[in-house]
């Protein structure tokens, strides 16, 4: 691990989480205001939700999304089609409100909108997808055509 903070002003909390910055204050601990002090909290905000993490397989009946989407309601998140065959799935986390008398040690749960886009292949049934959620987890199943299996017609050969 580098004793260096990157040159975004931060410190990974996760190497493969591209998002995961903790802010890094060089003057923290001294006594006069800290310079993070004056930036507004929403600037400070990571954007670890812009870009949820989804699964997508494909199984013979139908596509299968899944998306961790932890402490949202089912009213906070719309999934669409759009242009007949593009999936969205979208929604919002709000952030916890601060307290003039709160300190906070540290904030790592993200806040913010996201949004995913997904084209669908041509054998998806747009007028049957279905979504649920359940345990903060949102499974979108998007039924598939059947698959039209190729007519064979045997030829008599003579002679």
């Amino acid at each position: 691990m580098s004793l260096i903070p990157s040159v975004f002003g931060g410190r990974r909390s996760n190497i493969f989480d591209p998002f995961s910055l903790d802010i890094w204050d060089p003057f923290e601990g001294f006594d006069f205001p800290s310079t993070l002090a004056n930036v507004p909290s929403s600037a400070r905000d990571t954007s670890a939700f812009a870009s949820a993490r989804i699964d997508w397989k494909e199984t013979p009946e139908a596509h299968i999304f899944k998306a961790d989407l932890p402490g949202l309601k089912k009213e906070e998140v719309k999934v669409e089609v759009e242009e007949g065959s593009v999936l969205q799935i979208s929604g919002e986390r709000s952030r916890e409100q601060e307290e003039k008398n709160d300190k906070w040690h540290r904030v790592e749960r993200s806040s913010g909108k996201f949004l995913r886009r997904f084209r669908l292949p041509e054998n998806a049934k747009i007028e049957q997808v279905k979504a649920s959620m359940e345990n903060g987890v949102l499974t979108v199943t998007v039924p598939k055509e059947e698959e039209k299996k190729p007519e064979v017609k045997a030829i008599e050969i003579s002679g």
